[in-house]
């Protein structure tokens, strides 16, 4: 693999002069590199609005204040398609963030966690993605904490199958509490399980994205593959199982604690929530306070996705951002003594 080259060091002039090259292999990549009518340069201009960036044949020229970032970027960009990975405008925007991070985009966006079904590749698409990925290999215990959309559900469940396939575990447990937004359990339809099977829905969607529908279904049948609400996980020891207990903000601390206790030998923990969408009566959450309580203990966990990390449609960014940006905002709308400022009724 030939990759990009820069010609020779980045040369320091001054300031604003310095400059670096990167010289690109063939034609085909250069055409992907840049995009369709050179959207991706364009995007990539309006990034870095300090730094010119001339095109002549399969040479890249940048000059100015973030050069060689730039530069960097486009190396980073170029491996990307020579491992066969499609650049779009996301892929961009995620690439000069991570290097802003000092993430490599290369080593996170060709982590392959499972080839999924129909042999599409399951892989983290942000940096934070990628530290949750880990944070699960490394750890027994691991908290992904995050708004929807982070693939906090998503990638747990690769993981889980990933652990299975290697046989190192015998068994994957789906959890999630069986709380009511909104509306009632006992206004449902049928037995128990069908009642909380709308609940559990989620993690069979996930599960069916990394196993064909009729391998699932086999998993399912035989119990190698477990879906049940939390209140049957009281009493149980849970050796050798990956066990990923979902929605975990809607959790009491009292369930909190019944579930971490049930975990055996050999066996592996991830808990996903949200912070901000609680439905559990007077805010009692399991999940509140609890990086305070653990976040001493050896073997365990806590990764923070935010809306960086969201995967889904540009708008879920957007959306997450502004409530984000809104609960950063709210402590300074209030006085010292708690209470929100009025203006003055003589004005």
């Amino acid at each position: 693999m030939v990759g990009p080259r820069r010609r020779g060091a980045p040369t320091r002039m001054s300031t604003t002069d310095t400059f670096t090259t990167v010289v690109v292999p063939g034609p085909h990549l250069m055409s992907a590199l840049l995009g369709p009518r050179d959207q991706y340069l364009r995007q990539i201009e309006r990034s870095f609005p300090d730094t010119d960036v001339v095109v002549r044949g399969n040479e890249v020229t940048m000059r100015g204040a973030d050069s060689e970032q730039v530069g960097r970027l486009f190396e980073e960009l170029v491996g990307l398609l020579e491992r066969g990975h499609d650049l779009d405008e996301r892929t961009i925007e995620r690439s000069i963030g991570m290097l802003r991070d000092d993430e490599r985009p290369t080593e996170v966006l060709t982590h392959e966690v499972l080839k999924g079904a129909k042999g599409r590749q399951v892989r983290p698409k942000t940096a934070g993605q990628k530290r949750y990925v880990d944070a699960i290999r490394n750890n027994i215990i691991t908290f992904g904490i995050g708004p929807a959309g982070t693939g906090k559900s998503w990638l747990a469940v690769a993981m889980a199958v990933q652990a299975l396939q290697a046989k190192q575990v015998q068994r994957i447990i789906l959890t999630r509490p069986a709380v009511e937004a909104g509306e009632r359990l006992g206004f449902l339809p049928g037995d128990l399980m069908a009642k909380v099977d709308p609940y559990l829905r989620p993690l069979y969607d996930a599960l069916y994205d990394m196993v064909d529908p009729e391998g699932a279904a086999r998993l399912l049948e035989r119990g190698t593959v477990e879906v049940a609400p939390l209140a049957f996980m009281r009493g149980r020891t849970l050796n050798n199982s990956f066990i990923i207990l979902d929605e975990a903000q809607n959790t009491t601390p009292e369930q909190m604690k019944m579930f971490l206790t049930r975990i055996g030998f050999g066996s592996k923990v991830v808990v996903t929530g949200d912070a901000t969408q609680v439905d559990v009566p007077d805010g009692r959450s399991g999940v509140k306070g609890l990086e305070r309580i653990l976040g001493g203990v050896d073997q365990l966990a806590f990764v923070h996705l935010s809306a960086a990390d969201v995967v889904r449609h540009q708008i879920v960014a957007d959306i997450v951002a502004a409530y984000e940006a809104n609960a950063e905002e709210a402590p300074r709308q209030r006085s010292p003594r708690g209470q929100t400022r009025r203006a003055s009724a003589d004005g």
